[in-house]
């Protein structure tokens, strides 16, 4: 069976989303178009070149996710390292450890550039701070004067998960010279569940994402400048996918229960690693037990009529 799969970002959680793929996989289906932001888009990228939910899993399961914060001499120098490091280079940790272990796996399937992969197969989603839009990688190459040749996965993927401040923004020159600050995806729209959607689809699109459907409105204490940018952020980030969210998305999304596991926890436990890995697989099973195509699609021509 076909299905389109999008992926919200999730930081080192993503490990869950191994779990709830290769319970789809187990059911038979295959994946016909990935989509994917931060976390989300190593997982589409991965399973776009030819792994299956069960690689990926002993592969997450196996690397340290500390490896990931590449850290300078900046870093080390105790009470101002950091905060030099987020000055100079506008971010707390470079991401090139990720970029390196993505391309490593990803050549291993004969996968380099975005042209290696038929086409329409794989979108990763960032955002372009300096021209104030989202991307869609590789659709909006042209914007930039390249085609999918020029842009390496992993490299895309690595401007998706630059969470901003954590790890620096990825400056990306195109071949008019133009410089570009590019960052996480996330910021502006952690869960593209829209990317595959058509009038009258032949086969699903399932959205995979993590329990947390409504902006937090208690319990948030503001104290300084950088609990202001936190919960800034964290509202941009929830509140514009929010909008498609609703009854015709939510039944074609598995939604994973986290535990409180956060996405910048880089140092997880080998129970954590398992905990977030069964956590998918049953999300799916459970999702699964209630799926079908014919009356997804039959819903989806009644609440269009109701809204039109």
């Amino acid at each position: 069976m076909k299905a389109d799969a999008v992926f919200e970002g999730g930081g080192v959680r993503g490990i869950a989303f191994t779990g709830a793929v290769e319970a789809m996989e187990e059911y038979g289906y295959e994946w016909e178009r990935l989509a994917g932001t931060s976390a989300g888009a190593v997982i589409a990228a991965l399973l776009a070149s030819g792994y299956t939910g069960a690689e990926m899993k002993n592969i997450l399961a196996s690397i340290e996710y500390s490896e990931f914060l590449g850290k300078t001499i900046l870093n080390r120098i105790p009470f101002v390292g950091s905060g030099l490091e987020l000055f100079i280079h506008l971010g707390l940790y470079h991401s090139d450890n990720l970029e390196r272990w993505l391309e490593g796996l990803l050549e291993k399937k004969g996968i380099r550039t975005f042209a290696d992969l038929p086409e329409g197969k794989l979108k990763i989603i960032a955002s372009d701070i300096s021209n104030g839009r989202l991307l869609i990688l590789p659709d909006h190459l042209e914007q930039y004067n390249l085609e999918p040749k020029d842009l390496k996965v992993a490299t895309a993927v690595k401007m998706s998960a630059s969470i901003p401040f954590f790890f620096r923004p990825v400056i990306w020159k195109s071949k008019r010279k133009r410089t570009s600050y590019i960052v996480d995806g996330g910021l502006l729209s952690n869960f593209p569940i829209w990317i595959f959607d058509k009038e009258s689809p032949r086969w699903p699109t399932f959205g995979f994402r993590f329990v947390k459907e409504e902006i937090d409105s208690e319990g948030v204490k503001i104290n300084n400048p950088v609990d202001l940018f936190k919960s800034m952020f964290k509202t941009m980030l929830q509140a514009h996918d929010l909008r498609y969210i609703n009854e015709r998305t939510k039944e074609r999304t598995v939604r994973i229960y986290t535990d409180g596991i956060t996405a910048t926890e880089f140092d997880l436990t080998a129970d954590q690693i398992e905990f977030l890995y069964n956590s998918g697989y049953h999300a799916a099973q459970t999702f699964l037990s209630g799926w079908d195509f014919e009356t997804h699609k039959a819903k989806r021509m009644q609440l269009k009529h109701i809204e039109t």
